[in-house]
């Protein structure tokens, strides 16, 4: 017999123990041989399993993650839904949708207003004292859907994450840990929504879809002044109110609005947009406008031939006060103080309307007819410290202007510390500020959607105007709301309410610019900062 020596034995001997290592369970296979391919990268898994618990948890939210939920006489649908910003949406069908900026999380809370249901609708209308324990039932039905809604969430996503990963992986242990990733994150967002979580979110809901059911569901501006205090009862206060709604469309009565509220309508750089006039009634009729204010530019070259364009004003239904523009020539300016119903400020002169006393200046430039000309910012500043002038003039005198206009910002900066409020335009946006001396500056953006500039870029410009609530009793801004449509052909249509900081609940009050003996001193800072 040949014998064997003892090298070779030994590798036939290894040959023949490898099928048998791979046959056995829990066995690794070899690694592969130099050329085959490699192992993917710790970080490449590492992405696989964060996208396979992102998309499972996504998927989980969408099958199982609502509930059902009974809010007073309302049923509803809450969900929770992956977001880049957060938030609170509120889908009030068909009226529209109304966004709350509470919080900062990968998650938005979603509330769907189903329907009415008409056998609680109707006992409320028959016992109306019910209406005093609405908000409590309401409260404690938003608590029990929100915790409902915790718990089915943390399900849908654990369920989720773990049934991807064991499709995907194909391994219990990969997709237990999938499942324990998910539910990780989904603590996490909830960690972070309750720590950026905003109670005054609710101050400044921001409104899409019907116009007209706008006005309606904001309410009157001194309720939402002086009543809006805890969230929970805002909340339930917001959902009574679209309780209230509902029932009244199913009616149609007319709005009335808070007789204590003096309401302004501030528009700006229309240039010549035959459509202002027609969303300008609109708005006079919705929210019953007492006056509306011009800021100026209603026309595009001041021309004699342009000056038929401004007949509609006599019919709007409230008095027109106006300042003239760098588009507005003196020919403009003339025409429309022999129109009925309008008032044209210039030069100082001040006017009372509705409760409030204006004061106004024309532009000291016509654009139109300005070639490149040095000092247009100093003439502006001129202007405004005039109608500064004028304003501590009328103060002295007894008669404090409570609203000044002027058409460029730069014109209206020269007036602070010496009005509550001034109005202005020209820069085709709208913009808010409270100035260094106390006096607020609100600039209206383009009512007119720019005119025939809408077309020169790429999106049309909107078209933007404000609604000013006014304290009868002090003469003072108490919130605003603003209002954005689509500009040429488009169709959208938004509203958002604001409220100064001044007039929020628990704010200290600050001393008014405009009370006698005041100047343009550090002194007379507001106590406390403003938007």
């Amino acid at each position: 017999m040949v014998r064997v020596p003892s090298p070779v034995t030994n590798v036939l001997h290894r040959i023949r123990r490898v099928p048998r290592a791979l046959a056995r369970p829990g066995r690794r296979p070899p690694a592969p041989a130099l050329g085959l391919a490699p192992q993917p990268r710790p970080w490449v898994r590492a992405a696989g399993l964060v996208a396979v618990v992102v998309l499972g948890a996504w998927l989980g939210l969408l099958v199982v993650g609502n509930v059902r939920v009974p809010v007073g006489p309302m049923n509803t649908t809450m969900t929770l839904r992956p977001s880049v910003t957060g938030g609170t949406k509120i889908n009030i069908s068909p009226l529209g949708a109304l966004q709350l900026d509470s919080h900062i999380a990968p998650v938005r809370l979603d509330v769907n207003v189903d329907q009415l249901d008409p056998e609680r609708s109707q006992a409320l209308v028959d016992h109306p004292e019910r209406l005093s324990g609405l908000q409590d039932e309401v409260t404690q039905d938003i608590a029990h859907g929100t915790a409902d809604l915790a718990v089915r969430s943390c399900v849908a996503v654990v369920t989720g994450a773990t049934a991807l990963g064991l499709a995907v992986y194909r391994r219990p242990r990969r997709a237990l840990a999938a499942g324990g990733l998910a539910l990780g994150l989904l603590a996490a967002s909830g960690g972070t929504a309750y720590a950026t979580w905003k109670p005054d979110s609710v101050l400044e809901p921001k409104f899409s879809g019907l116009l007209s059911s706008a006005p309606s569901l904001v309410g009157d501006a001194r309720s939402i002044v002086t009543e809006f205090d805890v969230y929970q009862k805002e909340l339930a206060r917001l959902v009574t109110n679209v309780t209230k709604l509902y029932d009244a469309t199913s009616t149609l009565p007319a709005y009335r609005p808070d007789p204590t509220t003096i309401r302004v309508l501030h528009v700006s750089d229309i240039h010549l947009n035959p459509a202002s006039w027609k969303i300008i009634a609109s708005l006079v009729e919705q929210y019953q406008v007492d006056v509306i204010v011009d800021s100026g530019d209603t026309m595009d070259h001041g021309s004699a031939a342009e000056n038929g364009f401004l007949d509609p004003i006599e019919d709007l239904g409230a008095p027109y006060v106006w300042v003239r523009g760098n588009h507005d020539s003196r020919v403009t300016q003339r025409y429309l103080t022999g129109l009925k119903n309008v008032h044209v400020l210039d030069d100082g002169r001040a006017t009372t309307i509705a409760g409030l006393r204006f004061a106004g200046i024309g532009d000291p430039q016509f654009t139109p007819d300005r070639s490149e000309k040095t000092g247009a910012e100093q003439s502006q500043e001129l202007a405004g410290a005039r109608l500064a002038s004028a304003l501590r003039d009328q103060r002295a005198a007894g008669t404090p202007v409570d609203v000044a206009i002027a058409h460029e910002p730069s014109a209206a900066r020269e007036v602070d510390g010496t009005v509550p409020l001034v109005l202005a335009g020209h820069i085709h946006h709208e913009k808010t500020e409270r100035m260094k001396y106390g006096t607020r500056l609100r600039v209206e953006g383009s009512t007119g959607g720019s005119g025939l500039r809408a077309i020169e870029g790429k999106y049309p410009d909107p078209i933007e105007t404000s609604i000013l609530y006014f304290d009868r009793d002090t003469r003072r801004l108490q919130a605003w709301d603003s209002i954005e449509l689509g500009g040429l052909g488009l169709t959208t249509a938004e509203v958002s309410r604001h409220i100064p900081k001044e007039n929020q609940p628990g704010a200290p009050t600050s001393p008014s610019p405009s009370s006698p003996g005041s100047s343009r001193t550090p002194s007379d800072r507001p106590s406390s900062p403003a938007p």
